[in-house]
């Protein structure tokens, strides 16, 4: 079993980790003439960049610099283990729950104006759909297996998945020449709530937008890099069959 040491450890790990795919840079003070300054460096650069990036801004220099070389050289600590990891998953969740705030209030934001706006029905779940062509074939049941085409973008216009190659292709980030793009097909009940109330409203042929509240998405869990916990969501689907 692993020491609580061990665990705050593996939490600064963590970090490091997170940090990694963090834009760099070069730095006016750093002297890095040696393989141990470059490594030192390095190493400085990915803690602060990644603690940074999770929102530890306002921490104290002083304190933090005295704790990082008295955990270097094996000194004692002023806390117990179990204190200083109760003090960093306290803060976590501080941050977690500050950032889902955040992302939830935007995406109301957008809810509130959007449904303001000429063709956009809201349902009494707080789906929000918008009809681009209306289908002549037959809608699906929730227990239906559906073919469709689709785009699902962030707030921001980000495409975080989609069924078509080219939109793929011109959005790097999601972009995997592995995948073979096409129709998706899947049972109606078995993907987020949001598109089982929304696609069942279309008809075969119809091409609707969806505005999807956190809450008939993904929710607080959030799903994959680029969907966030509390994430509002758009979706572009056409509906090509009812298997």
């Amino acid at each position: 079993m692993k020491s609580s040491r061990s665990i705050v450890a593996a939490i600064f790990a963590v970090l490091v980790i997170a940090g990694c795919e963090q834009q760099g840079g070069g730095s006016a003070t750093a002297t890095l003439s040696t393989s141990a300054d470059s490594l030192s460096y390095a190493l400085g650069y990915l803690y602060g960049n990644s603690l940074h990036e999770q929102g530890y801004d306002a921490l104290n220099n002083n304190d933090y610099e005295a704790g990082f070389y008295e955990g270097l050289r094996g000194d004692d600590a002023p806390f117990s283990d179990q204190e200083m990891i109760t003090m960093i998953n306290t803060k976590r969740e501080e941050l977690r729950l500050a950032t889902l705030s955040k992302i939830k209030a935007e995406g109301e934001a957008y809810l509130a104006e959007n449904r303001t706006k000429e063709g956009v029905v809201e349902t009494e779940s707080g789906l929000q759909y918008r009809v681009i062509k209306e289908g002549t074939g037959k809608s699906p049941a929730a227990t239906d297996v559906v073919s469709v085409h689709y785009e699902g973008q962030l707030l921001d216009g980000t495409y975080f998945d989609t069924s078509r190659e080219d939109i793929a292709k011109a959005n790097e980030a999601i972009y995997n020449p592995q995948r073979p793009y096409g129709p998706a097909e899947f049972r109606l009940d078995g993907v987020i709530r949001g598109w089982t109330e929304g696609v069942q409203l279309m008809k075969e042929g119809a091409v609707y937008e969806f505005c999807i509240p956190s809450e008939l998405a993904y929710g607080e869990r959030g799903a994959g890099n680029l969907i966030k916990p509390g994430a509002t969501l758009l979706f572009k689907v056409e509906l090509l069959e009812v298997k």
